[in-house]
């Protein structure tokens, strides 16, 4: 699965993207964000605050509950603004 990181969050894991196979345990956009932040401090830094986090499933906006299924591409970021 890839994983793409914006703003903070990728300051703080020190990379915008990286290529991951989660265990079959990681069933949710919401354990994934538990999951990645075993993998290094600075994961953990990012993922610290999983309610301050939006994510994308394959580009589309999704609650952090949503099933990764098939997914292809997870995208984790801060929440956006807009102007």
């Amino acid at each position: 699965m890839d994983l793409l990181y914006f703003a903070w969050v990728r300051e703080r894991i020190g990379t915008g993207a990286e290529q991951r196979d989660p265990p079959e345990a990681v069933r949710n956009v919401a354990d994934l964000i538990d999951w990645l932040a075993t993998l290094s401090p600075g994961h953990a830094e990012a993922m610290r605050e999983p309610e301050r986090l939006r994510a994308a499933i394959d580009q589309k906006f999704v609650p952090l509950d949503t099933l990764l299924g098939d997914a292809r591409e997870v995208a984790i970021f801060p929440p956006v603004t807009g102007g």
